[in-house]
């Protein structure tokens, strides 16, 4: 079987989300950049780790779903910049207050990490 020559760029491989960051990637998304359709919520992701991620639409809009049943973000209709009918999702004060709480969390696990990790002689 031959193989095809990979450019320098596909030598990076990329991985799916890790099931209970997505939130808060869409969150810190949505902090950062403001009102975004679904398409440029995943690009974005994407774009920030370096093209390390790869976010599924089956597991990003379920996602969106339920942070605007929780009331973390609204959603209203509008206009892509390619022109097309888009749904943009917008973080609201509760989204903020749970964006907080939850980098909070996530920094104190990685500090918890980071201990076993030095513990180990791992980093």
């Amino acid at each position: 079987m031959a193989s095809t020559p990979r450019s320098p760029r596909a030598s990076v491989e990329k991985t799916d989300v890790l099931q209970g960051t997505l939130a808060l990637m869409v969150l810190t998304t949505l902090e950062a950049l403001g009102p975004l359709h679904g398409f440029g919520i995943a690009r974005r992701i994407e774009q920030t780790s370096g093209q390390r991620l790869s976010v599924n639409p089956g597991t990003l809009y379920p996602t969106l779903l339920k942070l605007e049943q929780e009331g973390a973000i609204t959603s209203s209709w509008g206009v892509s910049e390619n022109g097309r009918r888009a749904r943009f999702y917008e973080l609201t004060r509760s989204g903020r207050a749970a964006l907080a709480r939850e980098t909070a969390e996530w920094r104190a696990t990685s500090d918890i990490i980071g201990k076993f990790l030095i513990a180990a002689g791992l980093k």
